[in-house]
């Protein structure tokens, strides 16, 4: 049975989903972009049996609260910190990562702000290495040099439901993907004042690539556990960035399925059975 709830957090009321038995061992579902814990919503039941799951939405995704931008930073950063205290007002003092997109690089920082709270990481199209950027990364990196208006505007086309719904489907089987996912990303992104938080995170970005040495060394220094397992098709996150984990964590285990991006869509089950391996042997 999932549960949903609220808890203030700043100047937020962060929306959460938890399942699972609070005396089991934690995993912690951070959700990217454009999405929210919905993404969590079928893998959760999978693994609710052995483990206490709990996936919040970040500020300006979802049901969380979006405070304005005159008020609140858009930034990684910041998120993080929410992120940060998200946990410890829910009480998690120990827990395993499941990150994905948006949310790898906001918990990497938590990973090396805290790294005894963290048990195991579990990567789904979380990069950490340059080789692990697609194509698309190279207009980014042109507008992250050079962040003018025209460009700013340009990268809008994020939001837009073609965009979003190719997000969802490209590279993964034909008919896999229901539209409920991408239709909900959709109007959440579109919520009034939510176009341009997302623009600052677009933008802000670069401090994430800014940051890929620093977590980097904080796999080397701290040789957590780590699954990787990628939606090969995906052109934002290569599968170069799954396995470069090998470089510094010569025990990762890394795992492909034949999907795209939203790898969670079409193979929730698959990734739920490697994952329930994988903590097993990590874990105990």
């Amino acid at each position: 049975m999932i549960t949903y709830h609220k808890i203030q957090v700043e100047d937020c009321n962060v929306f959460y989903r938890e399942a699972g038995a609070k005396d089991k061992p934690a995993v912690l579902l951070l959700h990217g972009f454009p999405s929210s814990s919905h993404m969590f919503r079928e893998l959760m039941p999978e693994l609710a049996d052995e483990y206490h799951l709990i996936a919040p939405d970040f500020p300006s995704f979802g049901q969380t609260e979006s405070p304005d931008r005159e008020h609140f930073t858009y930034s990684f950063d910041h998120l993080a910190k929410i992120g940060d205290k998200f946990t410890e007002a829910v009480g998690l003092t120990k827990f395993a990562m499941y990150v994905f997109d948006y949310g790898a690089p906001i918990g990497y920082r938590l990973a090396m702000w805290h790294p005894e709270r963290i048990t195991a990481i579990v990567s789904q199209n979380g990069n950490m290495y340059e080789e692990g950027l697609g194509k698309k990364w190279e207009a980014r990196k042109a507008y992250w040099t050079n962040p003018t208006p025209e460009l700013r505007q340009q990268f809008s086309s994020a939001f837009a439901l073609e965009t979003i719904i190719g997000q969802y489907t490209f590279g993964t089987p034909e008919g896999s993907v229901g539209p409920d996912g991408y239709s909900l990303d959709f109007y959440y992104v579109n919520l009034p004042g939510r176009a341009e938080m997302q623009n600052d995170l677009i933008l802000d970005y670069r401090s994430n690539v800014a940051l890929y040495p620093e977590f980097q060394k904080y796999l080397r220094d701290n040789q957590p556990p780590l699954l990787a397992v990628w939606g090969e098709n995906d052109p934002s996150f290569i599968p170069a960035g799954a396995e470069a984990f090998k470089r510094d964590l010569p025990n990762a285990e890394i795992h492909f399925v034949p999907s795209g991006h939203f790898a969670l869509e079409s193979h929730h089950t698959e990734i739920a059975r490697l994952m329930r391996e994988f903590l097993k042997s990590a874990l105990g």
